[in-house]
């Protein structure tokens, strides 16, 4: 739901990774590890990239390196839909490994919903749970680099965890009750 041209959530979430990091070209098993899957189901959906002139690969040692293609007339439109579409889990996820303190981090509200394909309008923002005790200033400073590469706003809340674990109120239950996409911790099922 979040971008219905595609024919799955894990072709977005691939593109995205490979289009939002131009700079820094990856293995086909560091994009495995990135969006969840296998070097097969990778090396299928490069091929078919690379098929479209969307994508290069080369060798590097043992390595299958792949890299956008920069002056590909699509490039800059398709890295901008895939950003503000599949770019939020894989950029948060990126920003908030580093950050020390996080015990759990998801994505709730709209754009959860979008991404577990629940039907409604485009989200303008994306809200997050943060549980742990992270550097204030670090967290904000890798959520700000990441709403600057979306251009879109980040809504998160930061929760001690023995604070989240004993509430029963109806912020986390609401929370609790709706489609979440886990970034650090956790379990979507």
């Amino acid at each position: 739901m979040l971008l219905p041209l595609l024919r799955s959530r894990l072709q977005g979430e691939l593109l995205a990774w490979v289009l939002l990091h131009p700079d820094n070209p990856s293995s086909l098993s560091e994009i495995a590890e990135a969006v969840g899957t296998t070097v097969p189901t990778v090396k299928r959906e490069v091929d078919r990239l690379q098929e479209a002139g969307l994508v290069t690969s080369s060798v590097r040692g043992r390595n299958r390196v792949v890299t956008p293609t920069m002056d590909h007339p699509l490039y800059r439109p398709l890295a901008e839909v895939m950003a503000l579409t599949f770019g939020p889990v894989g950029l948060l996820r990126e920003a908030l490994t580093p950050v020390d303190g996080i015990d759990e981090a998801f994505i709730h509200g709209s754009w959860a919903a979008r991404y577990r394909q629940r039907p409604g309008a485009v989200p303008d923002d994306i809200d997050m749970i943060v549980i742990g005790t992270p550097d204030r200033d670090e967290l904000y400073a890798a959520i700000e680099a990441v709403e600057r590469t979306l251009r879109r706003e980040v809504n998160y809340r930061v929760v001690s965890p023995q604070v989240w674990d004993a509430d029963d109120g109806s912020f986390k239950t609401t929370v609790s009750s709706r489609p979440q996409v886990h970034l650090i911790g956790g379990s979507d099922d």
